[in-house]
């Protein structure tokens, strides 16, 4: 058994809130990976914004500022700078990156990496690229987003109703759904619906800039409820299983600040078929004419969401397809590879993941 400490200064929540309440992908990714340690026999703490101290799933959860382990076995600052070097004593220091990595130039971030040099750990081959060229000298590991069971573990089924599903951040692309959905997509299906399940509470952005973009958009959703949009406050994950088991397509553009995409896996590994365009990590969750479409422009995108409303057979090839191809990998088999970076660069060669190239392996 190793000791291990999660470290993050973002948004407050812990284990019980990822149970009850949505999340955004990577709070739902750091409850899963340390849920998934805890699992695999390690003693886990938490260090973040939570509100109150808690053990849940062998989790301990604490405040920042509550007892700070002196030292562990393996060290994950999470997102943000100012929790690289938290704990000083670690036998390994992990730097586990969410978002586009290009604002690790700011010399205040510099600063932190040169003088602690942690492993940056990214999600995939894109986010992997958007890392600085010239910051040859860091680790770096490519380890994806596992996928929850709930998500996993999905049946087939026959073709839903024409009903089309948007899961991701308002601020990524869905104003730009919106009119495509209006002008295009629904005057060729009549009877289509699009259900939009987002809100700002997801990603703690009350009273921000940017809670008033998204507000923006969400009230033009709702405005549209004669061209057959429908927009829900957004669910946990139970119970967003139980809508993607409904939905006919994942509809969602795609944007360079999507590192990895949640929604979209989450949506095919229950065999939800998906319309993307090549922006950010999108193509990399879609298998281009097996599982959906990755679409060069939005006209293409507009036929293959109008096909896929209407087709039932294509439907059902790309819905077994994605069921067969997609369900992602277990949290523990991401535990796994996290565990295996307290090994030396030598012994983590022989753990099966790992590439000496770093390329993603599935």
């Amino acid at each position: 058994m190793a000791s291990v400490v999660m470290a993050d200064d973002g948004i407050p929540f812990d284990g019980v809130m990822a149970e009850t309440a949505p999340l955004g992908g990577a709070e739902t990714a750091f409850v899963a990976l340390a849920e998934a340690l805890a699992a695999r026999g390690h003693r886990v703490e938490v260090r973040n914004r939570c509100r109150a101290a808690v053990v849940h799933k062998g989790v301990r959860w604490a405040p920042l500022s509550r007892d700070l382990p002196l030292g562990c076995d393996l060290y994950i600052g999470n997102r943000g700078r100012r929790v690289i070097g938290l704990v000083r004593h670690v036998g390994r220091r992990l730097f586990w990156l969410h978002n586009p990595a290009i604002y690790l130039r700011k010399p205040r971030n510099l600063w932190q990496l040169a003088r602690h040099r942690p492993i940056l750990v990214v999600t995939g081959a894109y986010h992997a690229a958007t890392i600085p060229r010239w910051l040859r000298y860091a680790e770096r590991e490519i380890i994806p987003y596992g996928i929850l069971d709930c998500f996993r573990t999905a049946p087939s089924r026959e073709p839903p109703p024409p009903r089309a599903i948007f899961t991701s951040n308002p601020l990524r692309g869905l104003d730009w759904l919106l009119d495509l959905w209006v002008k295009h997509i629904r005057p060729a299906v009549p009877t289509a619906e699009l259900h939009i399940y987002a809100g700002g509470a997801v990603y703690g952005l009350a009273g921000t800039p940017r809670a008033r973009r998204m507000d923006k958009i969400l009230a033009r959703a709702d405005a549209l409820a004669a061209s057959g949009v429908r927009r829900f406050a957004p669910v946990g994950r139970d119970a967003l299983t139980m809508e993607l088991l409904g939905a006919r397509v994942m509809l969602y553009r795609g944007d360079p600040g999507e590192t990895f995409c949640l929604a979209l896996a989450e949506a095919q590994a229950m065999g939800v078929p998906a319309v993307v365009e090549p922006l950010g990590s999108a193509p990399e969750r879609v298998i281009d004419g097996v599982t959906g479409r990755v679409a060069k422009d939005d006209d293409g995108f507009v036929a293959a969401a109008v096909a896929l409303l209407r087709d039932d057979e294509l439907w059902r090839r790309w819905h077994l397809a994605a069921l067969e191809r997609q369900r992602g990998l277990s949290w523990d088999a991401v535990g796994a590879r996290f565990e295996a970076l307290m090994l030396d660069g030598r012994d983590r060669r022989r753990i099966p993941g790992f590439s000496r190239d770093n390329r993603e392996i599935k």
